[in-house]
């Protein structure tokens, strides 16, 4: 899934977080820097709540060279129970190059996502965790150009959010973004997911997701239901 923006974001993170260790932490591996943490740990330090870390700040900026390379890489196996860890830290306060480096790299490794026609996780998973870190939809949406992966992936991930969406519910998602975030999104996906999905023969589902451009009540009183 490596494409030359996403290398790029990888090669700032090794450099910005080069070093960084939780010196409080009783794991000798959040202790020591510079040393790769067994895979099953990684995944284990990052699917913990921020209350299991003395400073999970930096547990975080240890770990997310080798993270964001997992991530990347398709090795990180998300245990399904926890958000992310990144998504549970304020790195928005980190220092700018570190926050900078987070953003880019995420960003990255979302539009490498929409150009994969098999990422190697489910793309409603990928979604969901760029938007759990970044705190909002805004950013991955705006990535979310037009073309034959990312269209299909489009489809993939409206098939599974909309009776959710239809009825102002938040879809399977771990992480818990707030009612102004789900208009949002409902409101993109009303207004730009119709079009892109009708060429791909999915006219029935192009006309229930245009629905969530309007308000609820005139939503399900839409002609569309009597047809």
């Amino acid at each position: 899934m490596h494409t030359p923006e996403l290398t790029a974001a990888l090669a700032e993170i090794d450099v910005v977080f080069n070093g960084e260790a939780s010196p409080a932490e009783n794991s000798a591996h959040l202790r020591t820097p510079n040393s790769p943490v067994p895979p099953e740990l990684l995944n284990r330090f990052l699917y913990k709540g921020a209350h299991h870390f003395i400073d999970h700040e930096a547990a975080m900026r240890r770990l997310l060279p080798q993270c964001a390379h997992a991530m990347a890489d398709g090795t990180l196996k998300d245990d399904g129970y926890a958000p992310h860890g990144l998504s549970q830290a304020d790195w928005r306060s980190w220092p700018g190059p570190q926050a900078r480096a987070v953003e880019t790299f995420v960003r990255a490794w979302w539009r490498a996502t929409l150009i994969t026609a098999e990422p190697p996780y489910l793309v409603p998973d990928l979604f969901e965790t760029a938007c759990a870190i970044l705190g909002e939809v805004t950013g991955p949406l705006a990535d979310w150009s037009p073309g034959p992966e990312a269209d299909a992936h489009l489809a993939t991930c409206v098939e599974q959010w909309l009776d959710d969406l239809m009825l102002d519910r938040r879809p399977g998602f771990l992480w818990e973004p707030p009612a102004a975030t789900l208009t949002e999104l409902q409101t993109w996906l009303g207004a730009h997911a119709p079009a892109r999905l009708r060429p791909l023969g999915l006219t029935d589902l192009a006309d229930r997701t245009a629905l969530l451009a309007l308000p609820y009540d005139t939503r399900w009183n839409d002609p569309y239901w009597s047809r």
